[in-house]
């Protein structure tokens, strides 16, 4: 996938509920609720134009009996996909082929939920962070455009200090 980064774009959260009421009808009662995560969650934050969601599913709950589900939804399952605990699937156009949506499907109680969500809410707080995590963005699309796993290392190390940092203030806060 090349990596190519838009301009915000304020119909993104729009898009992402609406995707989000999707997985609640196609799951019912196994899916306890969608999270918006990803730079398209951050306002103001440049992006790749690609939806970013966690599904949380209800403890006791065999993720892989959900494949069926998602696959219907037009989603491609990918299973674990490198993270332990996770099932991950994509959406892309049927038109175009562009993904259009990533959705890391955990369990309820996950710890990586809660890392997510940190990171999320870290860079949405805090406008400097913001603007240091898009300007390492797009040095990174820069170098390695047609490169994704290349781009993803890139900031590797940036995000997992920031993470950290997201974390321990939730530790702070007591939540």
């Amino acid at each position: 996938m090349r990596i190519e980064i838009a301009s915000y774009d304020p119909t993104w959260p729009e898009k992402a509920a609406r995707e989000a009421e999707r997985w609640k009808t196609a799951l019912g009662d196994a899916l306890i609720e969608v999270h918006h995560i990803g730079s398209t969650s951050v306002p103001n934050l440049a992006a790749k134009p690609v939806l970013d969601l966690i599904p949380v599913i209800a403890e006791g709950v065999d993720l892989d009996s959900l494949q069926p589900a998602v696959h219907a939804m037009g989603y491609q399952w990918l299973g674990e996909n490198g993270l332990a605990r996770r099932r991950y699937c994509r959406r892309s156009s049927p038109t175009t082929g562009a993904r259009l949506v990533q959705a890391h499907i955990w369990t309820e109680g996950d710890s990586e939920i809660r890392r997510h969500l940190a990171f999320r809410d870290l860079l949405r707080a805090d406008p400097l962070m913001m603007g240091a995590y898009e300007t390492l963005k797009r040095h990174c699309a820069s170098h390695f455009r047609d490169n994704s796993e290349a781009y993803c290392n890139c900031k590797a190390t940036w995000i997992a200090t920031a993470e950290a940092k997201a974390l321990r203030a939730l530790e702070e806060d007591g939540t």
